[in-house]
């Protein structure tokens, strides 16, 4: 019983981070202030890296993925921890 708990504790916990961190990687390069931050401003050649659009959509595109991975989490969970 017990176990059950924990197991679908860690499986909830794992789909909140991954959502949370999905989130925040695919709205954050898109906001005004992705170019006003410690890492940007080391270099222009890394500014330029840092500001390219490219650049921005692979960032994203980490995000997509994980909300992708917190989905399954989730449907983990509803069918009650078994794939």
């Amino acid at each position: 019983m017990l176990e059950r708990l924990w197991g679908w504790l860690r499986t909830f916990l794992a789909a909140f981070l991954y959502t949370g961190m999905g989130t925040l990687l695919m709205l954050l390069p898109w906001l005004p202030s992705w170019g006003q931050n410690y890492f940007s401003g080391d270099s222009r050649t890394w500014y330029s890296v840092w500001m390219n659009p490219y650049f921005r959509g692979a960032i994203s595109g980490i995000g997509l993925v994980n909300l992708y991975v917190s989905f399954g989490e989730l449907l983990k969970l509803m069918r009650g921890g078994r794939r």
